[in-house]
């Protein structure tokens, strides 16, 4: 009985033993993975953010970063994002959130494939990923809420901080005029430059561009090799369709229709114009097949804000212009002359402003060949804000023109002749940087347009230019000496 007692004191000892040992060695192992012992015996937490983590990325996109380290933006044929992965473009509020919505969905994480592209990006699987923001991830207001009623992990606001953080700052730039009209002398430099918009725009100015979140430009031609040019016009603008690849080079997004040029061999070729810039990626406002898509936005999501664009012409100022203007039947461009003109424009400002962050408007207005305002870029200006533009934008008189505000809102009156032909002008890169929906920094980038190549100017020259606006802007606006603007 002794002896029996003793091999059952040692087995119970032996026992005991390995118990400790087994629970030492957890307690190790919980230290080391940074979980708490009673998170290893239970999976219920780890299952609901697993759950969680897969809703958000399947209702995303995966963005490639740009070169600048700014949000993900998807790439064009020149690198640069086309915003074809976060934009609508419609002409109702409605429509325009339908189809945000429909983008989240056209490349969501699916498969090993996704997987790797997920891990090449530096994206993780958690809720709180940084990899995975707002605005290049497509997920829209109604995407959040959704979310938020199945796992009930995250409400909006958790959503924003846990996956987006803070609005990001949104950099955008604009120029004035473009041209690509085949027999104009800026072509021909083009052709016998190798092809190359890098031997036509100098490197500091591409790199603006390129390097923008969203670059914006006025593209005053159509793209075709069809049409009648437009009897009794002095200058019929038409390039070839190829030529739009030239956008992509310079980084354009965006471009607006809205101006004297665009309708410049009829409509055929402004309805090819449409299909091309489609087919390039490249988002336009201003024109269309009819009133309605004339007036629609266009809104891009970055930085956690939906920016929108709008853009009209009031050239040219008469009753029957050679541009038409678009009707509820018949392609045109977005007019803002007349009185009717302008109330259906200031209407679609007021729409778009409610069904967006941070609002746009690029008008064609004012006299050629002249920094003197007339009396309807003034007047319109203070209509624009007042109806819920953040920032106004304008060309046309091939020249620069000053700069103004109307109750913060700035308004840069004419950005002048960008890449257009031969002649020696003064022109300037607009860049304008958006945080919280706010402007954070507006700055006029001098250049010259000269020998058909746009260069960016330093020293007195950058100087002249920018004492030059100074003299001429108004409503208590002034330029800094690196050109950027104060007082409004």
């Amino acid at each position: 009985m002794k002896k029996h007692s003793h091999i059952l004191i040692s087995a119970l000892t032996a026992f005991s033993v390995t118990i400790l040992f087994g629970c030492i060695m957890l307690l190790i192992y919980a230290k080391l993975s940074g979980n708490s012992p009673s998170s290893l015996f239970s999976h219920d937490d780890e299952d609901k953010n697993t759950v969680a983590s897969m809703d958000i990325i399947g209702q995303g996109t995966l963005s490639s970063s740009k070169d600048n380290g700014s949000d993900g933006v998807e790439s064009s044929t020149a690198g640069k994002a086309s915003g074809n992965e976060n934009v609508s473009s419609r002409a109702t509020e409605n429509a325009v959130t339908s189809a945000v919505a429909e983008t989240t969905g056209r490349a969501d994480m699916t498969g090993s494939a996704d997987a790797e592209m997920m891990n090449s990006a530096g994206m993780t699987d958690t809720a709180g990923s940084e990899g995975l923001t707002d605005d290049n991830t497509g997920i829209s207001g109604t995407d959040h809420e959704s979310i938020n009623e199945e796992n009930g992990s995250f409400d909006n606001d958790e959503l924003s901080a846990g996956v987006t953080g803070d609005k990001a700052p949104v950099t955008l730039v604009f120029t004035g005029d473009i041209c690509f009209h085949d027999p104009f002398a800026n072509m021909g430099a083009f052709r016998q430059r190798g092809s190359a918009i890098s031997n036509c725009i100098d490197a500091s100015l591409l790199s603006e561009m390129t390097g923008a979140d969203i670059c914006m430009v006025n593209n005053e031609f159509p793209y075709s090799n069809r049409g009648t040019p437009t009897e009794g016009k002095t200058y019929a603008f038409r390039s070839k369709p190829e030529n739009v690849h030239i956008l992509s080079d310079m980084g354009v997004d965006i471009v607006t229709l809205a101006n004297n040029h665009a309708f410049d061999h009829g409509e055929t070729a402004f309805l090819d114009t449409l299909d091309i810039l489609d087919g390039e990626g490249i988002l336009h406002v201003g024109g269309g097949k009819n009133i309605t898509e004339a007036a629609s936005p266009v809104i891009m999501e970055k930085g956690g804000m939906k920016i929108g664009f709008l853009g009209a012409t009031q050239i040219e100022r008469m009753s029957n212009p050679d541009t038409r203007g678009a009707t509820d039947t018949l392609p045109g461009v977005m007019r803002c002359f007349s009185e009717n003109e302008l109330a259906r424009f200031l209407e679609a400002i007021q729409t778009t402003d409610k069904m967006c962050d941070f609002l746009i408007v690029f008008v064609h207005w004012g006299s050629e060949n002249t920094d003197v305002l007339d009396e309807r870029q003034t007047s319109q200006a203070a209509a624009f804000a007042k109806a819920g533009a953040d920032l106004v934008v304008g060309c046309h008189s091939h020249c620069l023109q000053g700069l103004g505000q109307n109750d913060g809102v700035p308004v840069i009156y004419s950005l002048g002749n960008y890449w257009f032909n031969s002649k020696t002008v003064d022109t300037a890169l607009l860049k304008v940087i958006v945080e919280d929906s706010k402007i954070n920094s507006l700055q006029m980038i001098a250049a010259k347009q000269e020998n058909c190549k746009t260069t960016h100017m330093e020293g007195s020259e950058k100087d002249r230019i920018i004492n030059y606006l100074n003299s001429i802007s108004r409503d208590g606006v002034s330029l800094d000496a690196d050109g950027f603007l104060h007082g409004f």
